[in-house]
């Protein structure tokens, strides 16, 4: 029989504190937004939502017409939600906050609606990526205590990656689960549990074009993963989409980079809704991730739009990066 993620979080509901009925009806609420993304996008060549909307978001970026149905979407499921408190989203400078208890509303929801939606033009993968926090029993006002939490603090996290197949990838501390969209049923049907990454490697994901303003201990690192100094040769592969890049990864092993530049020496990436939960789930597949001076779950956020440098892969991958050694990459 297959098990779609509603019934795998109810089966998980004796083990995980969290997953109450509401924290699952609240996975519903993304499940159902995505669901609707995914429709939008699968149609959009052919119902005018391709292009540019006329609107720069906070971010100074160009927002498409997807950007914003995609945002819609996620803030009207989820803000039906009465266990929702906060709704925090990229495309938003300000929270969307509910008059809701503590009681009732106890969660916030970060996320970005259309990662890598400047690709939806020429039919490249783009996604939907997400955090759960528990909002604090004594935060009662603004929610920015709650809203700023370090990663570490997380209830759950995941992604939603649009392609050939629509793929969900979720956990709640509890390992890292990935289900598949099936359009025949209309549900998100467990096909990988328990996902784990590779302890290594083959692939390197970076954009090279920016080589040239990287500090050198990454145009370093990049060297050697070409030349072979890890013990073995690399190859590159880079989508320019974080949800996509960041599957691969996960899948195949290797490491993901987004360096500091002398232009954006804090790094692109926002730490609260990239950052933060790709993180979350490297770490619970066997992975790492690190702004390059330390573990990214344990950065305390100054604001919800905080952007870091990004690097995140396999144990191996990363130890070398983080240690500066130029060691045999191979298992041993």
């Amino acid at each position: 029989m297959i098990t779609t993620v509603q019934q795998h979080i109810l089966q998980q509901q004796q083990e995980i504190s969290e997953a109450s009925g509401r924290f699952s009806w609240l996975l519903s609420g993304i499940t159902l937004a995505t669901k609707m993304v995914e429709a939008k996008i699968r149609t959009a060549g052919l119902s005018d939502v391709l292009g540019a909307f006329g609107q720069t978001n906070v971010q100074g970026e160009q927002q498409q017409k997807l950007d914003v149905f995609a945002n819609q979407a996620l803030l009207h499921c989820l803000g039906l939600r009465d266990s929702v408190a906060a709704l925090v989203s990229e495309e938003d400078e300000e929270p969307v906050t509910f008059n809701r208890s503590v009681d009732t509303g106890k969660y916030i929801i970060v996320f970005d609606p259309l990662d890598g939606s400047s690709n939806i033009d020429v039919n490249v993968n783009v996604g939907t990526i997400f955090s759960v926090l528990r909002r604090l029993p004594s935060d009662t006002t603004d929610l920015q205590a709650s809203i700023l939490q370090p990663g570490y603090t997380q209830v759950a996290a995941g992604y939603v990656v649009y392609g050939p197949s629509t793929v969900l990838v979720y956990t709640t501390g509890h390992g890292v689960h990935g289900f598949t969209l099936d359009p025949t049923i209309g549900a998100f049907v467990l096909t990988n549990e328990n996902m784990k990454m590779p302890e290594h490697g083959n692939y390197y994901s970076v954009n090279e074009a920016n080589a040239a303003s990287w500090p050198d201990k990454y145009r370093e690192y990049v060297g050697k993963l070409r030349s072979g100094a890890l013990g073995r040769q690399y190859s590159s592969r880079y989508i320019g989409s974080l949800v996509a890049d960041f599957h691969r990864t996960l899948l195949k092993g290797g490491v993901f980079l987004y360096p500091p530049t002398k232009d954006q020496p804090g790094g692109k990436l926002r730490l609260l809704y990239e950052a933060n939960p790709l993180a979350f789930i490297a770490e619970q597949a066997g992975g790492m991730a690190s702004n390059g001076n330390g573990r990214i779950l344990d950065i305390k956020p100054e604001g919800i739009h905080q952007r870091t440098p990004f690097m995140v892969g396999s144990k191996r991958e990363m130890e070398a990066l983080l240690d500066g050694r130029a060691t045999d990459g191979r298992a041993k």
